[in-house]
């Protein structure tokens, strides 16, 4: 069964957790490790999330929610009229 991936705030959650652990002395790898997360994880959180409050995450997710809807609707839109395009009369 695939593992479901965390929610915005989650993630924001765990990287100020980490933040918290590293200002008290610990490595970045021990940091991960306490908060049950690989390395690869963070380091790519850090760059997508970085300084973001949660409710900011929250939106950049639902964000990109939508506009990946979006780009499906116009491709299904455009493989349409290109279907009507090619059975218009004329083209038989």
């Amino acid at each position: 069964m695939p593992r479901k991936g965390l929610s915005s705030e989650q993630i924001v959650a765990k990287l100020r957790q980490i933040e918290v652990l590293t200002t008290q002395g610990r490595t970045i790898g021990q940091a991960c490790r306490e908060a049950s997360i690989s390395e690869q994880s963070y380091f790519l959180w850090r760059q997508e999330y970085g300084g973001l409050p949660i409710e900011q995450a929250k939106r950049l997710k639902d964000l990109e929610k939508e506009n990946a809807r979006l780009k499906r609707l116009v491709a299904d839109l455009s493989l349409e009229k290109q279907v009507l395009r090619d059975i218009a009369p004329g083209n038989l």
